[in-house]
């Protein structure tokens, strides 16, 4: 049996759900998200908590409910409090601009990479190598600076490359000289 699937969702006082069938919109000070959740499972509104239920006891439901609730739970933070992810790029002369809806990286290619900003994520970029991404999905907030990060992956020897702000890189010993 889920663990997390059986916990309730606190909503915050600002946030408002709106369930309708399968469907699921919440909106908050910071924006809307929507989801369609399984018809194997049932949601609903006891005071002021989000309810999943399971419509039948199978293996699979129960693995489904606790994700269910972590992603409407992740809903309701992100339209109350929103989500951030910190880049950090590293390396000399690697900087970043940002310009209208385009991120430019210059990470040590012949030519900058440009990154278009995909529809509902906000990037902003602190001095020349700080990058900082915020959405209120938190999908899309991983998945974009995923993207970005792949451009240039840390490397194990100096670190040079994009690397989130927490991420710790693993340094490699360089080849020991000839004697």
């Amino acid at each position: 049996m889920s663990r997390i699937g059986k916990e309730p969702i606190p909503v915050p006082a600002d946030v408002k759900i709106d369930i309708k069938g399968q469907k699921i919109s919440v909106s908050g000070s910071k924006g809307k998200l929507e989801r369609e959740v399984l018809p194997e499972l049932q949601i609903s509104m006891k005071e002021q908590d989000i309810i999943v239920e399971n419509r039948d006891n199978s293996k699979r439901t129960n693995a489904f409910r606790g994700m269910t609730r972590s992603l409407i739970n992740n809903m309701v933070i992100g339209v109350h409090e929103g989500f951030k992810k910190v880049l950090i790029v590293e390396g000399v002369g690697y900087k970043v601009n940002m310009s209208g809806k385009m991120l430019t990286l210059n990470v040590g290619f012949s030519n900058p990479v440009e990154f278009p900003v995909p529809e509902g994520v906000d990037i902003n970029v602190d001095g020349t190598n700080k990058i900082v991404v915020e959405s209120i999905d938190k999908d899309l907030l991983g998945l974009t600076a995923a993207k970005i990060r792949q451009i240039r992956k840390p490397e194990p020897y100096k670190g040079k490359g994009i690397r989130y702000e927490d991420e710790h890189i693993v340094r490699k010993v360089g080849k020991a000289g000839a004697a």
